[in-house]
Formats: structure tokens, sequence, C-alpha cells
């Protein structure tokens, strides 16, 4: 069959029509398949993306909102009075409400960090986009996009470094911070943390260390100097760069003008101020020897952690009065001693820091103050050394011990008295001999002076500090009872009990002794020492109380009777020259007793008035002679009047009084019985007065005859127990139970 033209024709027409609709199926296939796969991308993307927002949202839920709030700030010292002494630890930022910083400053922050800060919730999409539109045309990063909370987040918390992590983080914490805290939590929270350069942690540090007032008050050209220092506080410090803080001060005023927060009058007064530091001293951690004490007790009553956040609110024991008075003491007498033409070592005046490598002891003349209070025990005054700057070696704490020789006797003589023995008793003032003192074999100290005498009253043993004498009297004890009391006083743990304990061959330090001195005044009663009177946390609540502890290692009696004996060592004995010295002993009555150690390598004294006990100490690091003849009283004493005058100017001191019962009563020099007439025949019955529980219940075994009226008044006790003869000694031998 032939076909026409027209048929044919039509038949390709119908076949290309055929062959496009193939064709058109195909690409329509093609085209789902991409459709297909785009979808599925973007829902995996979409899938990955939520994973992420939700890895970083659970990630944020692990840390602590606490912390947000809480910001280490430094800890502050109170003096006895309640005042500032000093701060220590944690950061330099005083923590102050939002209603005590200046409205000027807030607008400034908000306008300089983050202008659309009560609109968002912790991530701002818009400023966002701004800050990359910015960044973009400008070609380089010259704008933020962190809002306020975000930089509270990354300041508050342990993000990680500056990485696309740390930025998701931040943002997941940014908004559990806004669903946690309210907007002014936020920004108090934000004013208090940042830093503003110079050390300077929140407004209220950086308020007072730039302008010397505080935050509330705060002018606008200073709101907006402060709040252009955020972004490079150190940069534009204007202690540092006052044009660079005048710069960015202007452009916080810009950005205020811009958003109608001031107007152009405001804005050009602000700028044409000077830019002008009149910083406030801020009360900064005190280089002393006393704060150096503080935080040794700090250290043993609280965790590290504790310390270190700071926000503590430390309330002490010290008295800046007698503390500078102390420190003023010791330095200007030993002065005076370095200029004195028999001194023969270095003088502070000449002391060159020793370079690396070379000997670091402190070769030049040392001393160490304390002052206790006898009502509670509280340390008013802590001086440790002449400068803690050369040496932060602390002189007037452990382990700084050293034998304190003398100053010891007034215990031992208060042993002695809550055996029997009374202030009138004879005692000898001969020379020792070899194998006299039991354990003590050859041993034989002598005097100092190298003088001997008779038999002599008790009281003359302790006043003039006669060696042989105060050795009697405690092998009247013995070294077990001496040693055991010792310890009793707070002196240590590892006291010898050899016979020359009671010389006071043996190491403590100078609280500790001192501590002990107040059984006198305390009639008894030692108070244990202490600086740190009670802490309080940051909100004021108390986290620590001293304890006030006490206990009586010296019988009450027996340390009566010894107090009234040093009392006269500041008339009549070694510390006599006190008045000389240029204390008024009548108007502010005192007590005390000196020591001095073996070659004049320590010096010592430490008195009491009833309401201050104060310890002196003078020597050097490595011990040596100070000098010849450097007793106490011409190295220590001195120190201590200064002291004492000034302190009682706000401890005024009365007669130390008689708080037990007292009696009168005649007694007999040898028996330290009740005296007979054979013993004032014999010279040997002398009157005193006594704690009731002293006075002796019977009459004189050793003389006999009949007691004497006890009102009965015998003058010259003292001259008359002179004579008595030599075999006194071995009678109290037989009266104290010794062969």
């Amino acid at each position: 069959m032939l076909l026409t033209t027209e048929q044919i024709m039509s038949m390709k027409l119908f076949a290309r029509r055929l062959g496009s609709r193939r064709s058109g199926r195909g690409s329509t296939k093609k085209s789902r398949r991409r459709i297909g796969i785009g979808v599925v991308f973007l829902g995996a993307l979409a899938a990955g993306a939520a994973t992420v927002v939700v890895f970083y949202a659970a990630w944020a839920q692990t840390f602590d909102m606490k912390n947000v709030g809480q910001m280490p700030e430094r800890n502050t010292v109170y003096d006895v009075d309640g005042k500032i002494y000093s701060r220590l630890a944690g950061a330099n930022r005083l923590i102050i409400p939002l209603n005590e910083v200046s409205p000027h400053f807030l607008e400034a922050v908000l306008a300089r960090e983050d202008t659309r800060f009560h609109k968002h919730g912790g991530i701002d999409p818009r400023g966002l986009a701004r800050a990359l539109l910015r960044n973009i045309t400008a070609g380089s990063a010259r704008e933020g996009a962190s809002t306020i909370t975000q930089q509270l987040a990354r300041n508050s918390l342990p993000l990680g470094g500056r990485n696309l992590r740390r930025k998701m983080l931040e943002a997941m914490v940014a908004l559990r911070i806004e669903r946690e805290f309210t907007k002014e939590q936020i920004l108090e929270a934000y004013v208090n943390r940042i830093y503003f350069g110079s050390g300077c942690y929140g407004v209220e540090t950086a308020s007072q260390a730039y302008f010397g007032k505080n935050a509330a008050k705060l002018t606008l050209s200073e709101s907006a100097l402060l709040a252009g220092l955020i972004r490079s506080p150190n940069r534009f410090s204007p202690l540092k760069n006052p044009q660079g803080a005048a710069v960015e001060r202007n452009v916080v005023l810009d950005r205020l003008l811009d958003l109608k927060k001031i107007n152009q009058n405001e804005a050009a007064q602000a700028k044409a101020a000077k830019v002008t530091s009149n910083p406030r001293r801020l009360p900064q951690i005190q280089e002393n020897y006393a704060m150096d004490a503080v935080q040794r007790d700090l250290n043993m009553l609280l965790t590290p952690e504790q310390i270190d956040f700071g926000g503590l609110h430390i309330y002490t024991t010290l008295d800046t009065t007698v503390q500078n008075a102390a420190t003023q003491a010791l330095e200007s007498h030993l002065s005076k001693v370095e200029r004195q033409g028999n001194f023969r070592h270095p003088k502070r005046s000449e002391y060159r820091a020793p370079q690396e490598g070379e000997d670091s002891s402190m070769p030049y003349l040392q001393g160490a103050v304390v002052v206790i209070d006898n009502g509670t025990g509280g340390i008013r005054a802590l001086v440790g050394g002449r400068d803690y700057g050369d040496s932060k070696f602390n002189r007037a704490l452990a382990p700084a011990n050293r034998q304190i020789g003398s100053s010891f006797k007034p215990f031992v003589y208060a042993l002695a008295m809550t055996r029997g023995l009374l202030p009138g008793g004879g005692i000898s003032d001969g020379p020792i001999h070899p194998g006299e003192i039991r354990g003590a074999g050859n041993w034989s100290p002598g005097n100092s002076d190298n003088s001997y005498g008779g038999v002599r009253p008790v009281s003359y043993g302790l006043s003039q500090s006669r060696n042989t004498m105060s050795v009697r009297i405690g092998d009247l004890v013995g070294p077990e009872e001496v040693q055991k009391t010792a310890m009793a006083l707070g002196l240590g743990k590892n006291i010898p009990n050899g016979p020359a304990i009671y010389l006071g061959s043996f190491e403590t330090n100078l609280k500790d002794l001192t501590s002990a001195y107040t059984v006198f005044p305390n009639v008894g009663t030692r108070k244990q020492s202490y600086i740190i009177e009670r802490i309080d946390d940051a909100d004021h609540s108390p986290i620590y109380r001293a304890a006030h502890v006490s206990t009586v290692p010296i019988d009450p009696g027996a340390a009566w009777l010894a107090s009234n004996i040093l009392e006269s060592v500041m008339t009549t004995g070694t510390a006599s020259s006190v008045k000389s010295l240029g204390y008024d002993i009548k108007k502010n009555p005192a007590a005390g007793k000196t020591g001095t150690t073996n070659d004049y390598k320590d010096a010592w004294f430490v008195g009491y008035t009833n309401a201050l006990t104060c310890g002196v100490w003078v020597g050097f690091d490595q011990p040596q002679t100070i000098m010849s003849r450097g007793y106490g009283s011409a190295l220590a004493l001195p120190v201590w009047t200064q002291t004492m005058t000034k302190a009682a100017e706000r401890y005024p001191a009365v007669a130390l009084p008689p708080v037990i019962p007292l009696a009168k009563a005649t007694v007999c020099s040898v028996s330290n019985q009740l005296a007979t007439n054979e013993c004032l025949a014999a010279g040997a019955g002398y009157n005193l007065t006594l704690p009731v529980d002293k006075v002796p219940a019977r009459g004189c075994q050793i003389h006999g005859g009949a007691e004497t009226q006890l009102a009965q008044r015998l003058d010259d006790s003292g001259r008359r127990a002179e004579a008595v003869p030599n075999r006194v000694f071995q009678s109290f031998r037989r009266f104290f139970g010794r062969r």
C-alpha cells in the first residue's frame, strides 16, 4: 500500500510528539528525584541542627547556676573596733546591689554592650545580623554580637576557649540564665563581675579606685568612661591612658545620644569634662606579721576553697593603736641599740637583700612583741620582726622557738608556793655545790653577776632573779612536776625534765610564753590566746566563733603570791629601770619578769597590768651574743615600756586587785608554819597577807612554843630572815618531804 505524502508527514509528526511525551515523563522523574534528595538533605540538616541544639542545651543544663550570682571578692579583715583593718585573698571586688549603682552607668553600659537587653531572651538575632553586616562591610571583626547575658555566661562559668563550640554553649547557657534569673539580677551580676583594669573587679571597686567615690555617685561623664573600659580595660585605663579613656568615653556618649538617652547639651558637657582620676586608697592586703598570724589561723579554721573564694568577714582581736605602738617601739629601740658603741653586729640601715644563691639569713638584730587581753585571751598586737619586707619569718610564733631563761622562774616559784613555800621563807643564795641538786650530777649554775649571799627571802630570789635560789626552790618541787606544769601552761609538748628546767633551759615562742603569763593577772587562770574572734560568710551569717578556752594550770593562791612578788620586780627588782624609761608605775600599776639566756643570746621581758599582758623578745635569728651585759632589762624592757605606755591610753591600768579571799598571818620563815614565840625569839617570824587557803594550819614544829597573835607585825622580817642559820635549807627539804 502506497502512502501519500501527507500521510507520511502526519506519521512523522506523531512520532515526534510521542518521543516528546516520553522525554517529558523522564524529566519529571528526574526533577522529582532531585526534589526528594533535597528534602532528605534538608531534613538531615535540620535533624543535625536539632541534634546539635539538643546536645548543647543538655550540656548547658550541667552547669550550676549558683555560680552566676556568686563571685570571688576580697576577704575583709576587721580590727577589735569593727573597722576595716585589711583585705586578703579573693578578687579585688566590692559587691553591691543594683540600686547602689548610678543610673548613668546602667544606661551607659547598656548603650555600649547591649541596647536590646530588655527585649531579647539571652540571644539577640537582630544584633547578631547587624554585627555581621557591619563586620562584612568593614572587612574585619569590628563589632561583637554577644549580649550581656552571654558575656555573663562566659565570665561566670568554665565554657572553654574562644571557638565555635564555646559560642554555641554560651548561647545555650545564656538562654538558661534568662529563664532562671530576672533582668535585674542578670544586670546586677554583670556590673559586679566585669573587669575594669588596674586589678579592679566590679563597678564599685572601679569607681573608688578611679574616682574616689561610690558607684552610686558616678556622673554621666564618669559612667561613660567606665563603660568604655569594658572591652579593653588595661589599654584604656584612665590611670595609664587618660587620652584613650576620653576617646572611648566619647564613643559611649555618642551612642547614648543616638539612642536619645541624653540630649546634645548633656553630651557636650560630659565630653568637656577633663579625665582626671582621684583614686581613694582601697584597703589592700597588709603585708605584716599580724596578718600572717591571721592567715595561719584562717588556714586551720576553713578550707582553701572557702578562703580563696573570698567574701568572708573576719573579725579579729587586733587593736590598731596597740599594734602600731608595738611596731614603732620595737624599731625605735633596736635602732638605738645598734648605735651603741659596744654593739658589734650589722645594722638594719646597712642591710642589702641577698642575691640569688647568697645566704638569706637575716644578719641584723631582730625582735618580737605580743600583747594579749587578760580578760579574753585576744591578741591585741603581734609583731614578728622589724621589717616584713626584708623577712617574712614570724618570730612571735612557732616554729620561732628560743630558750626563755629567767622569764620561766615565776612559774617555778608559784609551783613551790602551791606546796606551802611562802614569800618570806629563807633560801640560801650561796654557791651550789656539786651533787647538791638531785639528778644534776656536778651541775652548779651560778648567779649572773657572780655574787652570792647568805639566806634570803624567797621574794628576793624572784625579784632579783637569783639563779642559785631559783634552782634550790625548783629542787624542792622536782623536775617532773615543773615539767608537767610547763606543759599545762602551753609552753611546749617536749619539754625536758632535767634540773636545768628551773632556769628556763628549754625553748618556746613568744606568743605562748605571753599567754602563759596571763595566769598571774588572772589569779591562776590561763587564757588561750587567739586572734580571730568571729568569721561571717558573705551574707554575714557566722560560720565560726572563738571558743574562749580557759584552764587553771597554777593554783590561784600561789599565782596571787607570785604576782605580788612580780610587782616588786618593777620597783626594786631587775625591771626597776622602768620608771627612768618613762613608764608611770603609780598611774599604771604593773608586774613582770626579765629573762636573759646564757651568753646574752636572748633577751626577754614579759609584764602585765590588770588589763593587758605584753611579751617582748630580742635576739638574732642565728643565736649569738647580742652584746656585753645584754640583759632583758636593757634590750627588751624599753620596748615593753613604750608599747604599754601607749596601750594604757586605751586600756587604763588599775591596781592589781586581790580577787581572792585574803587573811593576815604571822609565820615562821624556817618552817613556813604559823610562828610561835620561839620563832620570834629566833628572828624567824614575820607578818604577811596570804590567800585564805595558804594560811598554815599549824604552829611551827621546828622551834616549838606558843603561837603568836596573827596581827603582830615584824617590820624587819627581811633582815632577820637573813640571820637564820644555814640549816634552814635542810629544814625545807624535810618540810617538802625530801631527804
